[in-house]
Order: structure tokens, then C-alpha cells, then sequence
């Protein structure tokens, strides 16, 4: 735990804690009484209802429309799955701005929707859910499908067996099993739901807000940042009373499970019943998810030709030092390098919480862990240039300082990713292998590493791809020489034009093909099974 401790508190603790005391410590006096004079405006008090009320609402209707999904992915196999499931994840690393913008496109005025029925549902909170769904579908598909995939189905055939129904069944045996998985996938979505931005400024209207919308008004366009550090504190206490109530939760269903090789659990539909609902699966997917993704790719060639992307390799001085498109070699660059340490990190701290006998110092850490997705990415970026200032971390010239914002945010995928599936491991079969005299590092790789290679590699190609999308505390610390592909697609949606808007939809068309190949070559990379390794397990 020492090398995440030391992370956490050098990156993110900090940093957080230097931009509250910039808003409550002034002229040397602590200005508490602020946070009580905050609260006690109805303004306020309806911004934290909203966003209390619309996360919840999206997590649940996230979780009602992708756990079919995450049952066809881990349980059928059929042709184009490897690519479908690349597909699915593309929008969770597309800037919130770029969807809110694609769905304003689908729903908005003169969008889909208008021209077909003449229905408009922007400045509605049905277009926010939608769209929040879209955005963390796969969140739950490959988070609940990756421990799901590795169930052995012969226990749930067992109970049908001894006269459970296929429902009693389920219920019984796999729902309880895959709790842990799917309390971690309802987190997530809640805590990124929790901080909405772009989503709800741009489908919202003046109508809607979250706590992170207010934040950032009153930080860049009030300059009041007495008002910023009280509603991040409010964050704060949300999101960690919420962590507590999940981390007591989950370890009282915590038990160990049988885990197989996820290749010998899939199989081709069976019946109507399943044939039914890998279509209907396939039919969410291509209106909730392909049809957004359709709309980036048709804005883009909205120029005679390629105009839009021939625009991207000029430099008119305007918005970038650089041409655009190199925008896409700087976000490859950051994301692999966050990659790297997310998941340096976020296995570190995964594998010290997955020991049953870890303290509740330990464990309490799981939950400070989760901290970064469910506080304001405007007050994290904020803080990154106030903090790191000053030898010996003096890091705004730096490189790695984008790098280690984007880590913070691929942390707890990893470890929300990992630790189920390291939980659910015997400690039999290791405690059977030091019994034969095999080192630590050795159980680990004998034991451990083959059982969670699935999830390892899961949790890297979430953490790679929230690095590619991650915008909030970039904007603040790119270099305008060395912009972030998600930097340069708000730049241009910021100004004015249609040349602008069009550069904007390429970016974003090409940010999406970058992942999808990524999470393409990720979902082909397979570690070889060993003799022995999953099967006898």
C-alpha cells in the first residue's frame, strides 16, 4: 500500500486540499461560516438535489438497459462480438462535451428526432439520462460481463438440476456471486453521473445543473471560489458517505468463487428465448450507442470531400500552436503512459485490499481510492496548478503532469475491475502453493495472475481509454503546444463556424477509431491458458 498511499496523497490530496484552502483561507482567517451562508441558498439546495436525483435515476436505468448486454457478451459467442464489444465502449472516452453535442444533433432542434416526428427532448432530463446511459453502457457490460464470463455455469445447471427454475436459478446462485461486480459497475456510473458536466450543460439548458456545473461557474465565470471549495466539500461528504455505505455492503457479500477459463463458458444462442435476446441486445446497441456514434461520423464529412480533416493539418495560429491533428500522437503518448501507472497503482492497491486479513486501515483506503471519480475534475485541475508549483514538485513544465491527472481517474477502474475477481479466489489454492514451497512472487504468478489475466487486461483497457477521454483537469494543465485530442475538440466547439464545428467532428470521429482499434487489438490479445491453470480450478 505504500506506493498508492504515497500517489494518492502527492496527486490528488494535496492538490484538492490547496484549492479548498485558496476559496475558505482568507487574509490568514479560516472563513468557515461560508459553508453554512452557501447551503442556506434555495439555489444551491436545488442544484444538490438534481444531481443526487438524476444519478441515481441514470444508474438505474444504466443497469436495467446494459446487465442484458453483460450476459449476451460473457455468456454467447457469436460472429462480430469482438468488435461489437469494442464499439460499446468507444463512447465512455468520447469528451462529455462530444456527446452532449451528438445527442443534442439526435434530439435537439433540427436534429433526428425534429425532422422525423417533430419531437425535441433537449432542455429535458430524458435527454441527460439517455445520454448518460450512453455514456457508461460499458461500465457495466465489461465490469459485471468480465467477472460473469468467468462463473462456472455448472453450478447454476447444478441448481436446475434439483428443480430451481432457470429464474430461481439465477436468482439464487449467479445474481449473488456477481453482487460484489455489480455494486462496483453501480458505483462508477453513479459517482461519473454524480459529476456530470458537459452532458448536463449542453442537454440541460438553463433549466438543469449539477454540483460540478456550479462549481465550474462559480470558478471560471463568477471567480468565486468561497462558494467553488463549500460545494466541493459537499461533494466530498457525498461521495464519502456513499464509498462507506458500498464498502460495507460489499464485504458482507463477499465470498469465494469458482472461476473458469472465460473461453469454455461461452456458447452460441440456444432457442427462441436466447436468439430473442441477442437481438434485442444487438437493437439497444445500435440505437443507443451506434446511431450517436453515426451522427460524430456523418458531422465530420460535412465539407465537400475530407475538407474537415484536411483542415486539421493546418496551423492558422489561432487555437493551437501546432496543427490539430497532432493532437492525436500527444493523447496516444498520455493515455499509454497513465495507462502504465493506473495500472501499476490501482494492481498494488488491489491486491493488498483482496487479502482477507487486511486491516481496517486498509480497507478504509479502498474507499478514499474511489475519491477522484466523484470529485470535481475543475477542482482537481485547479489544484494541480496551485500544488505542484514549487520544488521539489515543481511539475507545470513537466510532461508527466497530464499523465498523472489522467492516472487519477484510471485508478479506481482498475482496482473497482480487479478486486472482485481477486476476491473471489481461494486463498486455498495459494496457501496449498506456499504449503509446496513456492515463493510470494511465484503463488502470484502461478496462481493469481492466470486466474485474473481477464481482468487485468479489462482494467488496462478502461484505464487507457478513460485517459484518452479524460478532459476534465487536462484543460487546465495541457500545454496549448502539446493539446489533448478532447482539448482540441472543446477549443473548437468553443468558437464559432462551421469549419470550426466540422474540425471538431473529425477529432472526435478520429478519437473514436483510435479507441476502437485499441480496445479492438486489447479484446484479440488473449494470454494463453495454461494446463491446468483455470480448468481443475
Amino acid at each position: 500500500m505504500v506506493l498508492p498511499v504515497a500517489f494518492f496523497a502527492l496527486f490528488f490530496a494535496y492538490p484538492v486540499a490547496a484549492i479548498v484552502a485558496r476559496g475558505l483561507h482568507v487574509d490568514g482567517v479560516w472563513q468557515f461560516g461560508r459553508i453554512g451562508d452557501v447551503l442556506a441558498e434555495s439555489g444551491v439546495r436545488h442544484v444538490l438535489w438534481f444531481t443526487v436525483w438524476q444519478a441515481l435515476a441514470s444508474t438505474a436505468l444504466t443497469l436495467l438497459i446494459a446487465l442484458p448486454g453483460a450476459y449476451v457478451f460473457a455468456r454467447f459467442e457469436f460472429r462480430g462480438k469482438q468488435v461489437l464489444r469494442a464499439v460499446v465502449t468507444v463512447p465512455f472516452v468520447l469528451p462529455t462535451v462530444v456527446v452532449g453535442t451528438a445527442f443534442l444533433a439526435l434530439l435537439g432542434r433540427g436534429g433526428l428526432l425534429d425532422e422525423l416526428w417533430g419531437v425535441r427532448l433537449d432542455t429535458t432530463v430524458w435527454a441527460i439520462l439517455l445520454a448518460h446511459v450512453f455514456f457508461n453502457y460499458a461500465v457495466v457490460v465489461r465490469t459485471v460481463g468480465g467477472l460473469w464470463s468467468q462463473l462456472d455455469p455448472r453450478q447454476e445447471e447444478a441448481a436446475r438440476m434439483l428443480g430451481a427454475s432457470r429464474f430461481a436459478a439465477w436468482r439464487k446462485v449467479t445474481l449473488p456471486a456477481l453482487a460484489p461486480a455489480v455494486a462496483a459497475a453501480a458505483l462508477m456510473v453513479f459517482l461519473f453521473t454524480f459529476t456530470s458536466f458537459g452532458v448536463v450543460q449542453i442537454l440541460g439548458g438553463p433549466t438543469f445543473a449539477t454540483l460540478e456545473v456550479e462549481i465550474y461557474r462559480q470558478t471560471s465565470e463568477i471567480f468565486d471560489l468561497s462558494t467553488a471549495a463549500v460545494l466541493t466539500l459537499v461533494q466530498f461528504a457525498a461521495v464519502g458517505a456513499i464509498l462507506a455505505v458500498h464498502a460495507w455492503t460489499v464485504r458482507r457479500r463477499e465470498t469465494a468463487l469458482r472461476l473458469v477459463d472465460a473461453s469454455v463458458t461461452a456458447r452460441r444462442p440456444r432457442g427462441a428465448g436466447q436468439w430473442a435476446l441477442l437481438a434485442g441486445v444487438l437493437g439497444t446497441v445500435v440505437l443507443l450507442v451506434v446511431l450517436p456514434l453515426a451522427v460524430l461520423v456523418e458531422r465530420s464529412f460535412g465539407a465537400p470531400g475530407f475538407g474537415y480533416y484536411e483542415a486539421l493539418t493546418n496551423d492558422d495560429g489561432g487555437i493551437f500552436l501546432v496543427a490539430p491533428i497532432e493532437a492525436v500522437g500527444n493523447s496516444l503518448r498520455y493515455a499509454l503512459a497513465a495507462t502504465a501507472i493506473a495500472v501499476v497503482i490501482g494492481g498494488l492497491a488491489a491486491t493488498a485490499l483482496a487479502r482477507r486479513g487486511a486491516g481496517r486501515l486498509v480497507r478504509g483506503f479502498d474507499a478514499l481510492l474511489m475519491l477522484p471519480l466523484g470529485v470535481s475534475a475543475v477542482t482537481v485541475g485547479f489544484g494541480f496548478l496551485i500544488a505542484l508549483d514549487e520544488p521539489p514538485l515543481d511539475l507545470r513544465s513537466s510532461w508527466i503532469l497530464v499523465p498523472l491527472a489522467q492516472a487519477l481517474v484510471g485508478v479506481p477502474f482498475v482496482i473497482r475491475t480487479m478486486l472482485p475477481v481477486l476476491r473471489a479466489v481461494d486463498t486455498r489454492l495459494r496457501e496449498a502453493a506456499a504449503v509446496l514451497g513456492a515463493s510470494p512472487w511465484r503463488v502470484w504468478r502461478e496462481v493469481d495472475l492466470p486466474l485474473v489475466r481477464r481482468a487485468l487486461l479489462i482494467a488496462a483497457g478502461f484505464a487507457f481509454a478513460v485517459s484518452l477521454g479524460e478532459f476534465g483537469a487536462t484543460v487546465f494543465i495541457a500545454r496549448p503546444d502539446n493539446p489533448t485530442l478532447p482539448v482540441a475538440v472543446a477549443r473548437l466547439l468553443g468558437r464559432p463556424g462551421d469549419l470550426n464545428y466540422g474540425q471538431a467532428m473529425a477529432l472526435s470521429t478520429i478519437l473514436m477509431v483510435v479507441c476502437a482499434v485499441a480496445l479492438l487489438v486489447l479484446e484479440r490479445l488473449r494470454v494463453p491458458s495454461r494446463a491446468g491453470a483455470t480448468g481443475e480450478f
